[in-house]
């Protein structure tokens, strides 16, 4: 969260949830600055890890960081992705990101157009 170091090397979880509600994810991290967040987005898409990247804030965030409370705004990052996808995003984002210990949460995505599902499986093949 707090320490922007630059070398995060984060354990990421693992495998997603598995069951057909989690065919399909939204990934989840905060940045210190929109252009990092933009930047990671732009950088997942492009790398075909995600088939969309959205980002929102600037919001409020209150942590505990190394024995303090610290409240400090940050932007919102929103991934979406197959869940076959997800390993390989969060080790992205885990090498990538500027914080030691970046927030990389994955929360299915329990239903959606099935036009909408279809294109993140184009988009997000490797190349």
């Amino acid at each position: 969260m707090a320490d922007h170091g630059g070398t995060a090397e984060a354990d990421t979880g693992g495998a997603p949830p598995e069951g057909p509600a989690a065919r399909y994810l939204q990934v989840q991290t905060t940045t210190d600055s929109r252009a990092e967040a933009v930047e990671l987005g732009r950088d997942a898409v492009q790398a075909r890890l995600a088939a969309c990247a959205q980002v929102t804030g600037p919001v409020l965030s209150s942590y505990w960081w190394e024995g303090d409370l610290e409240r400090a705004e940050e932007w919102t990052l929103l991934l979406k992705l197959p869940a076959a996808r997800y390993q390989e995003l969060a080790d992205f984002l885990a090498r990538r990101h500027s914080y030691d210990e970046p927030e990389i949460v994955a929360t299915p995505i329990v239903a959606g157009s099935a036009a909408y599902l279809s294109w993140m499986e184009e988009v997000t093949q490797p190349q």
